[in-house]
């Protein structure tokens, strides 16, 4: 998994901040965000199925650290992504 900006607009903008408190609407975002973005195979590499730019682009990188925030293991979000599942339970950390 990479983290780092790979798109040259990335690279001047940076990356897009995490919320300080993630709420239930950011998970749900966050969820959409990996699941819309996911990979597509391309003769020159990775792209984004949505937006066409180097995977992983921008607002799936967002999307993994909201969910890592949550506790959500890079293994359970990979398996979000292969079922395209945008209804997914995420656990709440507070209990």
């Amino acid at each position: 998994m990479v983290d780092q900006p790979v798109d040259a607009v990335e690279k001047v903008l940076g990356e897009l901040p995490v919320p300080w408190f993630v709420t239930a609407e950011d998970v749900r975002l966050a969820v959409r965000a990996v699941v819309v973005h996911a990979p597509e195979a391309w003769p020159t590499g990775p792209l984004c199925r949505s937006d066409r730019t180097p995977y992983p682009c921008l607002l799936h990188r967002w999307g993994r650290r909201v969910l890592r925030s949550r506790g959500l293991p890079d293994e359970v979000v990979d398996e979000l992504v292969a079922r395209g599942d945008q209804q997914a339970r995420v656990p709440d950390r507070r209990r």
